[in-house]
């Protein structure tokens, strides 16, 4: 990442030696929070798939709060992410992010140019999850869901997680796992990690549900 402002200044020593000096301005200081945590998603760029361009792109509540409180309220989504009710409901779900230690990144899923799915891109091994299970470093946790319903039932949510997964790899090099845990109740979404490759580890109990515990090994990517 450039900065903003550059000085040179003169280097102690017998040899006078010139050294450069960065200054970095204190709004790109939450940019540089969000690169050491999850690698900078916002900068992930686009993956192929079966269905067209996909990519990731962090949300912004001034333009997608709307968008994002009408899928919270679809009642297939409202089941399990329990989030349905006026936009102030779905704004502190997001505020609890956006304004939180940067190691949760919401974003929109856009495939083919348009918005359709909702993304939680997090570190496992920083969030409470990890006390449910032998985390390991730069763990990376997944949660989605997809918003229009016209795009549910299609198998979108198995190429959409294998898409992702490429993504979390190729820009995540620190992370040799990626990690989900639907709700067990949830059995197309737990089918659809399955065929996305990863595999059912176990059931933990978490405060909201109880949930799958899904795996997907960097070390096993290529085996699809």
């Amino acid at each position: 990442m450039p900065p903003t402002d550059t000085t040179t200044s003169t280097a102690d020593g017998p040899a006078s030696q010139e050294a450069t000096v960065h200054r970095f301005a204190v709004g790109l200081l939450p940019l540089l929070a969000e690169a050491d945590l999850l690698d900078s998603p916002a900068g992930w760029g686009a993956v192929p798939t079966p269905a067209g361009p996909f990519r990731l792109e962090p949300v912004r509540p001034g333009r997608d709060l709307e968008l994002l409180t009408g899928w919270m309220n679809d009642p297939e989504v409202a089941a399990y992410w329990e989030l349905g009710g006026s936009p102030a409901v779905t704004e502190a779900h997001l505020r609890a992010q956006l304004d939180g230690d940067g190691h949760s990144i919401p974003c929109l899923g856009f495939l083919d140019g348009g918005p359709m799915s909702y993304w939680e891109i997090y570190r496992a091994d920083l969030d409470p999850v990890s006390r449910h299970y032998p985390a390991r470093s730069h763990d990376t946790g997944i949660h989605l869901l997809i918003g229009d319903g016209t795009n549910r039932g299609r198998g979108l949510g198995t190429t959409l997680l294998r898409a992702v997964t490429e993504l979390v790899f190729d820009n995540r090099p620190r992370c040799t796992r990626i990690i989900a845990e639907p709700d067990i109740r949830n059995t197309p979404s737990v089918s659809a990690f399955m065929n996305a490759g990863f595999r059912y580890s176990t059931e933990i109990e978490l405060p909201e549900k109880r949930a799958a515990l899904m795996i997907r090994e960097r070390a096993l990517r290529n085996l699809l």
